[in-house]
């Protein structure tokens, strides 16, 4: 079965749009159409209910996706394993959230690469519920989590709590007015969103949501506000004046956690890779702890 023809599927349901998936794709909406015919009548059934501005999988179009996306992410995989370079001898992919990349892989992924020769690392932004999944199919070998995935055959582990520090560009910003004066909210994961709900009761809403601390942060020392970021990202900020922490506002910190495969046949790997992480936690966070 052409690969191209599941990828153009697979994007089809995403965008729920034929023009929006061609686009995406680089090639005409024909194209996509005479795609989706091809898959459709090689698999003998039909895929989509095509519906003006309406595009519903039907049921075997729910049943082939999760087939697709395997395929791909495996002929991804695939790909990247017979292209390993000579002085190469294993590949691990690892996975993180926008906010983990920014508040926490950034500062160490080069010592990583450094203390790992011989093995090819792929880093990506994933989501939370694609790397649970991912991890399941084998097709990623790490990820690190703010909420660990309650799977049994899952490997999860704490590694360290990293501070989340309420700051503003104001310097008279207090307790009384913090969340008022364009307060920015970042989404750092289902602790953290219970954790508001109860700093928020009865505030001025947020006059910006976003799900990535690196833009709450930007926003902010361009356009002023406040935002719960975390200190490893605002200290220099803060140093500078151009920040200030709001020290009667209630501080909060996210666990950080590893997850991967019981049954990864690369575990001795992944283990030293996880060890690596615990040592990048001592410039994130005083408060980190042993692996369990």
């Amino acid at each position: 079965m052409d690969i191209d023809l599941l990828k153009t599927f697979v994007e089809v349901v995403r965008t729920r749009h034929f023009g929006k998936a061609a686009e995406n794709l680089y090639i005409t909406q024909s194209a996509v159409s005479f795609r989706i015919r091809q898959l459709e009548q090689g698999l003998g059934v039909n895929l989509f209910i095509r519906q003006r501005n309406n595009i519903q999988l039907t049921a075997p179009g729910e049943r082939l996706l999760p087939h697709a996306q395997i395929i791909i992410t495996g002929m991804q995989r695939a790909k990247v394993d017979v292209a390993l370079a000579d002085n190469m001898h294993k590949q691990v992919c690892l996975a993180g959230t926008p906010n983990i990349w920014d508040a926490f892989l950034q500062f160490g992924i080069s010592n990583i690469v450094s203390a790992m020769p011989g093995v090819s690392l792929v880093a990506e932004v994933k989501a939370q519920q694609e790397s649970t999944r991912l991890l399941l199919e084998r097709t990623l070998d790490l990820a690190i989590l703010f909420d660990p995935p309650k799977v049994d055959e899952l490997v999860v582990e704490r590694i360290c709590a990293l501070p989340i520090i309420p700051v503003s560009a104001f310097e008279s910003a207090a307790n009384d007015n913090f969340f008022d004066n364009q307060y920015v909210y970042v989404d750092w994961g289902t602790t953290f969103s219970l954790w508001h709900a109860r700093q928020f009761t009865g505030r001025t809403p947020p006059y910006f949501r976003t799900s990535t601390g690196r833009i709450a942060l930007d926003l902010i020392l361009q356009c002023g506000g406040s935002a719960f970021i975390p200190e490893v990202l605002a200290k220099s900020h803060i140093e500078n004046g151009e920040l200030f922490e709001v020290s009667d506002v209630e501080h909060t910190s996210r666990d950080i956690f590893v997850a991967y495969h019981r049954d990864n046949e690369q575990k001795p790997l992944l283990e030293t890779l996880v060890n690596l992480l615990v040592e990048l936690t001592p410039n994130i966070s005083s408060d980190f702890s042993e692996k369990k």
